[in-house]
């Protein structure tokens, strides 16, 4: 298990499956046969769509390894959420106030904070597998992983401002 597989291996082995339990090769089959190759192709499907994004595949591991946990999925570090108070503020003003120069800061600057913070984890993220990662750097990835997922929602509701 790897957060960067090789993109080129995974989609030749999602190929190599999806060839193998394609259900037009087993149309003669027993029906309890084809039921089963349909949720192995289903499941082919659905892992090469977690293996193939970034975001899905950190949250799978972190899940798997019970990094990510359904009680502190929205532990977002508190200093954090304090940094991004500004950006919160800014939005607020943008309800009342439309500026596009100030929604194409708050873009650059949103690109800006999101690059740092790969930055922190990059290498920890490019390990060629999760098990020579130790648990604090488990634990770094989840954040990573939930200011990403707030970063997101902040590019969301920029990206109304911006279709006005």
């Amino acid at each position: 298990m790897s957060f960067s597989p090789d993109a080129s291996q995974v989609k030749k082995t999602y190929y190599g499956k999806s060839k193998q339990y394609h259900p037009d090769f087993f149309t003669t089959d027993t029906e309890d046969k084809q039921n089963e190759i349909l949720q192995l192709s289903s499941l082919n499907n659905e892992a090469y769509k977690v293996l193939s994004d970034e975001d899905l595949r950190m949250k799978y591991i972190l899940e798997h390894l019970k990094i990510l946990t359904e009680e502190n999925k929205n532990d977002i570090p508190q200093e954090f959420l304090m940094e991004m108070m500004e950006f919160n503020e800014k939005l607020m003003e943008l309800e009342f106030d439309f500026d596009p120069e100030i929604v194409n800061s708050a873009e650059e600057d949103l690109q800006i904070i999101e690059n740092q913070l790969r930055k922190e984890v990059i290498q920890i993220l490019e390990k060629k597998s999760v098990e020579e990662t130790s648990e604090a750097e488990l634990f770094e990835v989840k954040n990573y992983y939930l200011k990403k997922r707030y970063l997101l929602r902040i590019s969301e509701k920029l990206a109304t401002f911006a279709s006005r």
